[in-house]
Order: C-alpha cells, then structure tokens, then sequence
C-alpha cells in the first residue's frame, strides 16, 4: 500500500509539512517494499486550487492514504473522491508518522481541520492568513504584518470576487429602469 507524507525535505527524517497543497515535497512511502519516492510539489505557489491539484497528484501514484498537518474542505473532499483516507494534526519527523500510521494508531479525519487557503499563509509561522478587510478603499500601507512586505497580493488582497461596489446587484435595485411602476402610466382601457 502507498502513503503519503507532506515533508518539508526529501527523506523519511526531515520535518512533516503542516500545509497539504502547499506542501514542499511530498514522500510517497511503500509500506510493503519500504521504497520512498520524493516529490517535489508544483503547486507550491500556485494561487487557487492547490489542494484539489495535490490530490490529483497523489491519485495518479496510486496514494491511499495521507498523513499531513492540515487539511482544507476543498482538498479534502478531492480526497475524498479520490478514495485516499485522510490523516491529519501530523508533526514531527515523517518516519515517526509512517511508524504510527503502520501500526494502527491514527484516526482517519472524516473533515477538513481548517478552513480553506489555510496553506496561503507564511509556512514558517503555521499560522492561516489573514482575512481580507471588507474593503480598502486608498493607498496606503499593505497589510501582511511582516515588516510592511504586504501579502504579495497588492492592495485588494485579491479576495474580493470581482463584483466590485455594487456587490453583484448592478444599479437599478432589481426593479429594472422603471423602478417597478411599470412604462406605460397606468392609463389603459
């Protein structure tokens, strides 16, 4: 059976990776013939998606199950699909982890453990990014908290959806351009 581990390094004695599809590498462990093959992650940087992109990763190497730190809802049901049981709160040193999985000791996780774009955070502090404020509306400092680097994202954080001021609703307030008295000035016949 194959495993996967999200690792911060190439071998079974580097450090677990909290992140999922952000993670730097990931061991896939043969748990019968006791191979590891290393993977480096192409979504690391990737901007949306990188869950449901790792998961597809790992489907394809024939993976049945994951030990990793966190786990987003969009990953986790892609694993889910993909009929790959799910180990998560994983820490520590990977062949510490392949060890508890073998010998029975973990739970599978039936949820997600954080929310999504968790791993958009700063991996060094393993801590989920920060919300994006309702609106910025002027120039002025970038948030990030790490030395005024900002996020990397710009001023709008790049969460907003696309709808701009009017939220999705345009400007007529749903009535369309009569105001919802109609056209015809109520003097029929």
């Amino acid at each position: 059976m194959k495993i996967a581990i999200t690792s911060r390094g190439t071998t079974l004695d580097d450090v677990i990776d909290p992140r999922f599809g952000r993670c730097a590498y990931f061991l896939i462990v043969d748990t019968d013939t006791k191979q590891v093959e290393a993977i480096a992650n192409p979504n690391v940087a990737l901007g949306s998606g990188a869950g449901i992109q790792s998961a597809q990763i790992l489907a394809a190497r024939d993976v049945k199950a994951l030990l990793t730190g966190n786990c987003g809802p969009n990953a986790h049901q892609a694993l889910s699909a993909a009929e790959i049981e799910v180990v998560v709160g994983m820490s520590g040193v990977a062949r510490d982890a392949v060890d508890r999985y073998t010998m029975g000791t973990l739970a599978k996780a039936e949820a997600p453990n954080v929310a999504a774009h968790f791993g958009m955070a700063d991996p060094a502090a393993e801590t989920p990014a920060e919300p994006t404020p309702p609106a910025i509306t002027g120039p002025g400092p970038q948030r990030g908290g790490r030395g005024g680097m900002g996020g990397g994202r710009g001023m709008g954080g790049g969460m907003g959806g696309g709808r701009g001021m009017g939220g999705g609703r345009g400007m007529g307030g749903g009535r369309g351009m009569g105001g919802g008295r109609g056209m015809g000035g109520g003097r029929g016949r």
